[in-house]
């Protein structure tokens, strides 16, 4: 009879970071099918995940401004707009705008789980979702135009409201 006591095939005997590899291409594997569904699919996936980390993260900072700025987001880009983790440009005042990052802020890529640019759509549903909860009675469309993901610089998206 095999013994199945082998230290080496013991979770307990093992640290997280011992298992990141392995988390690390599983992740990526279900990227890859992400990267193959049609883009309605893509979103639908990527949006409980946006809310949860924007909720988490940025949702309450960008509230306040909003709230400081009297609810106008023109004031609120003009004011907060250039940070080392967010920029904001008005195209046109009231309806078009391009907002997003100087650099990738994702955690699950600077931890080294996505490298798809699939994973931007995370980033694109978090932006629709801040601004509807910003301004819940105006549509928005949000295009990615470039990420860091894709070989771009930057992580910019065109908003335009409605």
């Amino acid at each position: 009879m095999e013994n199945n006591n082998n230290m080496d095939n013991n979770p307990d005997n093992h640290s997280m970071s011992d298992y990141t590899p392995v988390l690390q291409l599983f992740y990526q594997t279900i990227e890859n099918g992400i990267n193959d569904l049609p883009p309605k699919e893509q979103s639908n996936l990527y949006k409980p995940c946006a809310i949860g980390c924007a909720s988490a993260f940025v949702l309450k900072e960008q509230q306040r401004q909003f709230h400081e700025c009297n609810d106008d987001l023109d004031l609120q880009y003009t004011k907060y707009g250039r940070s080392d983790f967010f920029f904001a440009d008005i195209i046109e005042k009231g309806h078009i705008y391009e907002i997003g990052y100087p650099k990738c802020v994702c955690p699950m890529v600077l931890s080294g789980f996505s490298k798809n640019a699939v994973h931007c759509e995370c980033s694109r549903q978090s932006i629709l979702f801040i601004l509807h909860e910003l301004l819940p009675d105006k549509q928005f469309e949000v295009e990615t135009i470039h990420t860091v993901l894709c070989g771009g610089k930057e992580c910019r998206f065109r908003v335009t409201m409605s």
